[in-house]
């Protein structure tokens, strides 16, 4: 059992913990299923109004749904569909306020209201995407996104198999 000791103050205090738990959870261990998995667990346990953190892998020429917390998702998403499918297209993270207002946004869940993508990429290579979800107008910013790219630059090749 693993038992972390977050910071509940400022942001980059929380990214900084968060990166320190994920860096431990994942270290030495080689299965990427494993680490995708206790990922979107940590995230999901320790960042606040969050209702879905988890994984699509790219798999072919899609994306697919890899471990998550939350209701069940959307299972392929093509490059390039939603904001998903943006993010693994572009390599570039999606940060977006209010979903409703995304082009062609592929609404899982219903409560969703602001989404955070951020596309793994490891050595030019995209391996897939962090997707978090929130119930909550305009929940991520540019913080957020640092935060999150920072774990993904950890957790990449840690998953790249």
């Amino acid at each position: 059992m693993y038992d972390f000791n977050i910071a509940a103050g400022t942001k980059p205090e929380l990214y900084r913990d968060l990166h320190a738990a994920l860096d431990a959870l994942t270290a030495g261990e080689p299965d990427a299923i494993a680490n995708m998995a206790n990922a979107a667990a940590l995230i999901g346990q320790y960042l606040p109004d969050l209702n879905w953190s988890g994984f699509y892998r790219f798999v072919g020429d899609e994306l697919v749904l890899g471990p998550f917390q939350g209701k069940a998702a959307c299972i392929r998403i093509p490059l390039g569909k939603g904001v998903c499918g943006t993010a693994a297209a572009s390599h570039e993270t999606q940060l977006v306020e209010d979903v409703h207002a995304f082009p062609g946004h592929i609404a899982c869940d219903a409560a969703s209201r602001s989404e955070l993508v951020v596309p793994i990429v490891v050595e030019g290579r995209l391996i897939g995407v962090l997707d978090l979800d929130s119930p909550r107008p305009a929940r991520f910013d540019a913080e957020d996104a640092a935060g999150c790219e920072a774990l993904m630059a950890l957790l990449g090749p840690r998953i790249a198999g």
